[in-house]
């Protein structure tokens, strides 16, 4: 069982008018919450800056996500503005977390070159951006999953050595 806290956060303008299923966000919650994760926070957001910077805070300060995971927004679409929000919420970028989804993705698709999905830092909390459909968002994610325990461990304070035997 995992000790952490997680939050899903949707972005999309007819999910967050109840027009859309969120599938995406469905298998997140269900794939975190089966490897020990504590689910306490998830929401629909519309395509906004301003909504989903106060959804992150909202999962981050008062719900008290360890990992805030967000599906949505992370294309090339005028709407797609979830990449910008975290601007005013990253303290630190985790450059890696991306790059490794993108590469996994890139074996996948060649459509992956347009993400622009994110991984951040803010206090103690990680934030890691994937895309909006189902399959993408737990194929980026799965990248991520083996190293996520241990990352949020540093993330607290943790000095265990990041070696392996």
């Amino acid at each position: 069982m995992s000790p952490f806290r997680f939050a899903v956060i949707t972005m999309s303008d007819s999910g967050a008018r109840g027009l859309r299923e969120d599938t995406s966000g469905e298998a997140l919650k269900l794939l975190f919450s089966d490897n020990g994760y504590e689910l306490c926070h998830y929401t629909i957001v519309a395509d906004r800056i301003e909504p989903i910077v106060e959804a992150v805070l909202e999962a981050i300060e008062t719900k008290g996500a360890d990992l805030v995971l967000t599906t949505g927004g992370t294309g090339v679409s005028p709407t797609d503005v979830t990449p910008e929000a975290m601007d005013l919420l990253f303290e630190k970028e985790v450059p890696g977390m991306a790059e490794a989804m993108r590469a996994a993705s890139l074996s996948i698709t060649p459509k992956a070159v347009i993400s622009r999905g994110r991984a951040g830092i803010r206090g103690q909390s990680l934030i890691v951006n994937l895309p909006g459909s189902r399959k993408g968002a737990l194929e980026n994610i799965s990248v991520l999953l083996p190293a996520l325990e241990h990352a949020l461990e540093k993330i607290k304070g943790s000095s265990a050595d990041c070696g392996e035997g």
